[in-house]
C-alpha cells in the first residue's frame, strides 16, 4: 500500500507497508530478501548506495568489466555452491591457478621473494623445517619453530590469541615473515587482535591431540576436503550479483536505491523505518533501472529533490555495515547501547589497473604476493594479479594483465585517504613494480580504477563473538528483528551467506506462525514458493 503527501516542509512523503523490510543491499540484504520473499512476504529493500552488492562489485575499466571487491569464495561449508546452484551458474564455477601466492620481505636492504609455503594454515607451517619454509625464514628462524616439536602443550585452558599463540610457539620470524602477511591480506588485522577459534576452528583441539602447534596444523590439513579452498566465477563474482537481483524482480521485491535509513521504531504492529530518497533511485549495479513493484523515482519531483519514504513493516533485517546497524539498534532497541563498546571499523581500498606488460605474460610471482611486516618502500597490504589467478579472466583480456592492489589494516588510517587519482596512480605503480619484480613504467598503465570501504568491521577480532553473542542475547527479547553481514557473522562469502539464510529463516518461521498458517501467495507461481 502506498500514501503520498507532502511534509511540512515541502519534501515529498511517502508511507508503505510491507512484511519485511531489509535495510542493506550488500550480499547479506539481498540473500536474506530473497529468501524472506520466496515464501511470498512482500519485501521492501533500501539500499544507501546507488549500486548493490556491497563488497561484491565491479568496475569498467579498458573495456573489461572486473570485479571491484571478492573475486573469490571459500568452499567451506557448501552454503555459497549450493545458493550458486539454484541462481542457475552452477555451470560457471572456476578454480584458479593451483600457482598459489608469493611473499616479498625485506633481506639485505633489499626485497627478497619466494613462493608461499604449501604445507601451512594462516601462514603457520606443518612442517617447520620444510625448504619453503627455510627460505622465508632461514635456518635460525626454522630451528626456533621446530621448538614447536619439544614444547609441551598446556592442556588446561585455550589460547585465544592467533598471534601470541605463534609468538609463543614458533618465535617472532614465523610470526612476521608468514602468519602477519595472511592476517592483514584476509583480514585487515593484526594477528594478535585475531580470535584463534574464529579464524581457525578447531585447531586448540587439534594440537592438544598432536601436541605441538605444527602437528595440529597438519592434522587439520589432512581433515580438509579434496578439493580446492576457493573457487570464483567465470565473469566475475559480480554476475551473483545480477543473479540475486533477477530473481528479486522475479519473486516481486521491492528494491530503493538511494535510501538512506535515518530511523527505526517498535510500532504495535511491528517496525517503522525511515528513510530519506535523494534524487532518483533505483540505479542496479549494471546501470539499468530496478523495475520495482512501485516507481520509486515517482519519491520526488525531480532528480535533485529529496523524499522521505516510511514503510512500516511486521519484520525488519539489519544487513547494513556496523556503524550504520549499530546506530539504528541503539535508537529503536531501549538498553542496547549499554551491552559494549565495539572497535572502530578498517578501512580498506582495492586499486585495479589494467596494464599492458610482456614482461608479466610468465607470471613471475604466481597468482599474487603478500607483504611482509615491515617491509620497507612497499605500501599496498597485497597484490593479486587477476589474469594470472583466473583463466577465464586472462582468455577475455587480449594479452592485457589485470592486478589488484590492497591498502588499508585495522585500527590505522588508510594511506590511500585524500589522496588524488595521480598520486595513488604513482603509489599503485611503484608498489606494483616492487612486488612483482617488473619495472613497470606509467606507459603500461591502460586504466585504473579504485573501490574503498571505510566500514570494514571483522568477526575474526578478539572480543568480537562475545560482542555478537551479547547483541544476539539483546535482540532475541525483540521478536522480528534480526541482523546480518560480515560484522556479525564472519569475514567471506562463506560466513556472510548462511547466517543470512538463517536470519530469514527466524523472520520466515515467525511470519508463518505456530498455528502453521502459511504466508504463501497464491498469485505467484507455486514453484517459486518451493
Amino acid at each position: 500500500m502506498t500514501d503520498r503527501g507532502a511534509t511540512d516542509g515541502g519534501v515529498v512523503l511517502e508511507r508503505r507497508t510491507a512484511d519485511v523490510v531489509v535495510v542493506g543491499g550488500g550480499i547479506a540484504g539481498l540473500v536474506g530478501a530473497l529468501e524472506c520473499a520466496k515464501i511470498g512476504l512482500k519485501v521492501t529493500l533500501l539500499e544507501r548506495r546507488d549500486v548493490l552488492g556491497g563488497c561484491v562489485g565491479r568496475i569498467e575499466l579498458d573495456g573489461l568489466t572486473i570485479d571491484s571487491g571478492a573475486e573469490s569464495f571459500a568452499t567451506r561449508g557448501g552454503a555459497v555452491a549450493e545458493l550458486i546452484a539454484e541462481l542457475g551458474l552452477g555451470d560457471a564455477v572456476e578454480s584458479p591457478n593451483p600457482a598459489g601466492a608469493w611473499l616479498v620481505w625485506p633481506a639485505a636492504g633489499k626485497l627478497d621473494a619466494a613462493p608461499l609455503p604449501k604445507t601451512g594454515m594462516l601462514g603457520i607451517p606443518a612442517n617447520p623445517l620444510g625448504d619453503d619454509v627455510r627460505r622465508i625464514i632461514g635456518w635460525s628462524g626454522a630451528s626456533r619453530a621446530y621448538l614447536d616439536r619439544l614444547k609441551p602443550i598446556l592442556r588446561i585452558g585455550r589460547a585465544h590469541s592467533l598471534g601470541k599463540l605463534v609468538r609463543e610457539r614458533m618465535g617472532d620470524a614465523v610470526l612476521d615473515r608468514l602468519v602477519t602477511p595472511i592476517s592483514a591480506g584476509v583480514y585487515s588485522t593484526n594477528p594478535d587482535d585475531l580470535d584463534l577459534d574464529v579464524v581457525a576452528p578447531g585447531l586448540n583441539e587439534a594440537m592438544t591431540r598432536m601436541g605441538s602447534l605444527s602437528g595440529g596444523v597438519g592434522q587439520l590439513l589432512e581433515e580438509r576436503k579434496a578439493g580446492g579452498a576457493v573457487q570464483g566465477l567465470a565473469g566475475g563474482m559480480h554476475t551473483l550479483v545480477d543473479a540475486l537481483l533477477g530473481q528479486l524482480d522475479r519473486f516481486g521485491v521491492e528494491v530503493v536505491t538511494g535510501a538512506d535509513v535515518t530511523a527505526l521504531a517498535r510500532t504495535d504492529g511491528g517496525w517503522r523505518t525511515t528513510a530519506t530518497v535523494a534524487g532518483k533511485p533505483g540505479v542496479a549495479t549494471d546501470g539499468a533501472a530496478i523495475d520495482a513493484t512501485v516507481p520509486v523515482g515517482a519519491l520526488a519531483d525531480s532528480a535533485d529533490a529529496a523524499s522521505t519514504l516510511v514503510v512500516d513493516s511486521r519484520f525488519v533485517l539489519l544487513a547494513s555495515p556496523a556503524p550504520a546497524s549499530r546506530h539504528l539498534l541503539v535508537e529503536a532497541l531501549e538498553g542496547w547501547a549499554e551491552v559494549s563498546d565495539w572497535p572502530a571499523a578498517a578501512s580498506v581500498e582495492i586499486v585495479t589497473l589494467v596494464l599492458d606488460a610482456p614482461a608479466l605474460d610468465d607470471a613471475p610471482r604466481g597468482t599474487g604476493v603478500l607483504v611482509a611486516a615491515g617491509t620497507p618502500g612497499v605500501t599496498a597490504k597485497a597484490l593479486t594479479h587477476s589474469t594470472a589467478k583466473w583463466s577465464w579472466l586472462a582468455d577475455r583480456t587480449d594479452g592485457r594483465h589485470v592486478v589488484r592492489l590492497s591498502y588499508g589494516r585495522a585500527g590505522e588510517q588508510n594511506p590511500l585517504d585524500d589522496r588524488s587519482d595521480a598520486e595513488v596512480r604513482t603509489i599503485a605503480l611503484a608498489d606494483a613494480s616492487a612486488l612483482l619484480g617488473v619495472e613497470l613504467d606509467d606507459a603500461a598503465i591502460r586504466a585504473l580504477g579504485r573501490a574503498s570501504w571505510r566500514d570494514a568491521l571483522s568477526q575474526a577480532t578478539l572480543g568480537q563473538r562475545d560482542r555478537v553473542r551479547a547483541l544476539e542475547e539483546a535482540l532475541a527479547a525483540e521478536p522480528g528483528i534480526e541482523v546480518a553481514g560480515s560484522w556479525v557473522a564472519g569475514t567471506g562469502l562463506a560466513s556472510v551467506v548462511p547466517h543470512a539464510v538463517a536470519a530469514a529463516a527466524r523472520i520466515r518461521h515467525l511470519a508463518v506462525g505456530p498455528t502453521g498458517g502459511s504466508a504463501v501467495d497464491p498469485t505467484v507461481d507455486p514453484g517459486a514458493n518451493a
